[in-house]
């Protein structure tokens, strides 16, 4: 095993020296923007994503958007709900769960483009 100047030690598998890379496990599991920003990455920016992984900022990053994403559906949610009231939901519950449910998906839509897919 060598050691180079940035306390990285290679093991020699075959003609190739490999870094023993140690990636720190996550303290808090992923919500589902994490999980989506991850996806976007690996799958549309990979070399970004690589390139995260290994200097360790990976998981920072998708906690960070996840935080923000929640905050922002919270808000754009509240946003859209002084725009267009919802229906009495004891009196028309289905009505008020439908209103809802669009409300949630536009202001779902509006994070996925700024902050997952971007």
């Amino acid at each position: 095993m060598n050691t180079n100047n940035r306390n990285v030690t290679y093991s020699t598998i075959g003609d190739y020296q490999l870094p023993n890379l140690i990636l720190n496990q996550p303290r808090k599991p992923l919500g589902k923007y994490g999980r989506l920003r991850r996806t976007y990455l690996m799958q549309n920016r990979p070399v970004l994503y690589n390139t995260m992984l290994l200097n360790g900022s990976l998981y920072p990053h998708l906690m960070e958007v996840e935080q923000t994403a929640e905050s922002q559906m919270q808000q754009t949610m509240a946003q859209l709900l002084t725009q267009n009231p919802s229906p009495d939901k004891e009196r028309n519950q289905m009505a008020w769960v439908q209103h809802m449910n669009s409300l949630k998906a536009q202001a779902e839509e509006l994070v996925l483009m700024e902050l997952i897919y971007s």
